[in-house]
């Protein structure tokens, strides 16, 4: 009989469906579902706050990433090993779910009973993990004990050992072409470097290893009786000649200047069983016993669910239950706290990719002792005004560290609305206040020039060398001047006609128009960069942010307005707080700006007044 398919629910979250995986059904059908459907296909082990142990476990191919078939494979293999899938939804693994029908089943109910020996009826990821490891340790002490009858020459065997793997196939190489020169005569002479080959040598500027592709010696023409260690070795091989004899041939055979094939042999006999041995060295990574399948099974058992609600789902980032595992902590900067914040490896690259998100991104190094990281911030509230390169923030990790954080990058996007309406005038004010800095640094540094002047004069009178004269003042030119008075004249006049021109065409209008005429002059100005802003804070899509880092984000992950502001916290007083509003040390206000919106009030009320009597 077919089993019937699995019934899959879906949330709207972040502008598309995202399946609900909140049963132990809904996790081991995961490979049921179309992968199309899936919002992420594969995630990097690195840079995630994540546990890494039960992500070592899963990336079964050990490459660093865990895809969706090795997700799939993780939850099947569990599934197989309990009797009841329900411990599959989180927290401690019961003694009573563990399938022990098989080998590999009662291999891990054994080592159950020995953790639960001292009472208790669920099994604790540390638990399991302390198992692991005495078992490791175990294995280890047990390999240790085996190598005293391993080890011909005690502590000194593994630099003996070493110092033979440096030259081994260069020695079997050397005995080979002396046992083919001693068959046929004629190959001594081809086995050894050629003409051709030391006229290459010869021709270039030559170091220690420039001949360390010839053999370690050279060949007889009737064979070789032993291999020379000290003399008329090849060059490039003469430094671990002398280490192989000193470590391995002396303390093995004695010493002598030559070693025989059938001496390398004896050689090479002595020490392959600390060869063996070292091959024989157990794993503790490797599966295949109870303690090891037990950890396993109980990391599995409290973190698939969760990893599934990170991969297959965004569901912890856009039901904002808590971080996300591509969250790694909080960046104060500011007076904001920004909670989408990731890891970073190179911020260049990184940059060249995440700008696509759309998103506001700062990018920081952070600091805490000696150990260094860089992460990215995304700010989605308030504004970009104070952010620039070189200011100072803290980063708090997940683990509740503080670190000191600097700006080294900045993408610029935009943040909201209101920062995109009022830009314009931002920028307004900007470029008047550039402008009247430029005209007084030209009018101090022409009162500077004038001073010097004045004191060169002094400084003349009293003796002291005069500087170089200034040039003479070009002649006045009529012509010019005139011409520059007329086109002020023709500027001045069309000034006052377009002035005259909005004057009159205010008091044609209602006064109920003028409102409405006010209100399209701030559209006109803040109107394009509200456009533009609104179609970009739609676009802010997630995916490009976490590409960037490794992730194979497979649905577009929008983050809205109203969902990116709750991504960053501005300031805010306390509940309760009280609050004193008078500043001792506050400048004190000047009349002017009251004095110029009372005429401007004056003059709409004298202009509704002259509309209203016209009409």
């Amino acid at each position: 009989m077919t089993a019937k398919p699995h019934i899959w629910r879906f949330f709207r979250a972040g502008g598309f469906d995202q399946p609900r995986i909140d049963t132990p059904a809904d996790l081991l059908a995961i490979g049921e579902l179309d992968q199309k459907l899936w919002v992420a296909l594969s995630c990097p082990v690195s840079g995630t706050e994540f546990d890494r142990r039960t992500l070592a476990l899963i990336d079964s191919d050990g490459d660093g990433h865990i895809r969706a078939p090795e997700l799939i494979a993780a939850a099947a293999w569990a599934a197989g090993r309990l009797t009841d899938t329900g411990a599959l939804a989180g927290g401690d693994l019961p003694m009573t779910a563990i399938r022990a029908d098989d080998e590999e089943g009662a291999a891990i109910v054994a080592v159950a009973r020995e953790v639960l020996a001292g009472g208790g009826e669920r099994i604790g990821v540390e638990a399991a993990s302390a198992a692991q490891a005495r078992l490791a340790e175990k294995a280890v002490a047990a390999w240790e004990a085996q190598g005293a009858a391993a080890q011909p020459l005690g502590a000194d065997t593994a630099p003996a050992w070493e110092s033979l793997q440096v030259v081994a196939a260069k020695i079997d190489d050397w005995f080979t072409r002396c046992r083919l020169a001693a068959y046929d005569e004629r190959a001594a002479g081809l086995f050894n470097a050629s003409e051709d080959a030391l006229k290459a040598l010869a021709a270039g500027t030559l170091d220690a290893n420039a001949a360390a592709d010839l053999p370690i010696a050279k060949v007889g023409a009737g064979g070789a009786a032993a291999l020379p260690l000290q003399e008329g070795v090849n060059p490039a091989w003469a430094a671990a000649l002398a280490d192989f004899r000193a470590r391995a041939v002396v303390p093995l055979l004695g010493a002598r200047a030559a070693l025989t094939e059938t001496e390398w042999l004896t050689l090479k006999d002595r020490l392959a069983p600390y060869a063996a041995w070292q091959a024989a060295k157990p794993d503790p990574a490797a599966l295949g016993d109870g303690a090891l399948a037990l950890e396993r099974l109980a990391r599995y058992c409290r973190d698939l669910m969760p990893l599934a609600n990170n991969f297959v789902a965004f569901r912890d980032f856009y039901t904002r239950q808590g971080p996300a595992t591509f969250q790694i902590g909080t960046l104060y900067l500011d007076g904001r706290a920004c909670e989408l914040v990731v890891a970073v490896n190179d911020a260049g690259k990184h940059a060249a990719l995440a700008s696509l998100s759309r998103l506001c991104l700062v990018y920081c190094d952070c600091v805490r002792g000696e150990e260094k990281t860089s992460i990215c911030a995304a700010f989605t509230a308030g504004d970009a005004d104070q952010l620039m390169v070189g200011r100072n923030g803290v980063f708090y990790d997940r683990q509740g560290r503080d670190w000191d954080a600097t700006i080294t990058w900045i993408v610029d996007h935009p943040i909201s609305l209101r920062q995109a309406f009022w830009s314009p005038y931002k920028k307004l004010a900007r470029l008047v206040s550039e402008q009247l800095q430029k005209l007084a640094a030209s009018k101090a540094g022409a009162v500077e020039g004038k001073l010097a002047a004045t004191a060169g004069g002094v400084a003349a009178k009293t003796g002291t060398p005069p500087k170089a004269p200034p040039p003479p003042p070009a002649p006045f030119d009529v012509g010019k001047f005139a011409g520059i008075f007329a086109a002020i004249g023709l500027a001045l006049g069309a000034l006052g006609t377009a002035v005259a021109s909005m004057f009159a065409g205010l008091l044609a209008l209602k006064w109920w128009q003028l409102p409405l005429v006010a209100a399209g002059l701030l559209l006109l100005v803040s109107g394009p960069a509200l456009i533009v802003a609104w179609f970009k804070l739609r676009a802010r899509n997630l995916g490009p942010l976490l590409d960037a880092n490794g992730w194979a984000v497979n649905a577009r992950a929008r983050i809205n307005i109203p969902f990116g502001t709750s991504l960053t916290q501005l300031a805010a007083l306390p509940p309760n707080a009280e609050r004193a509003l008078t500043d001792p040390y506050a400048e004190k206000p000047s009349p002017w700006p009251k004095i110029i919106i009372a005429l401007f009030v004056l003059a709409g009320i004298v202009l509704a007044g002259l509309s209203f009597v016209a009409h």
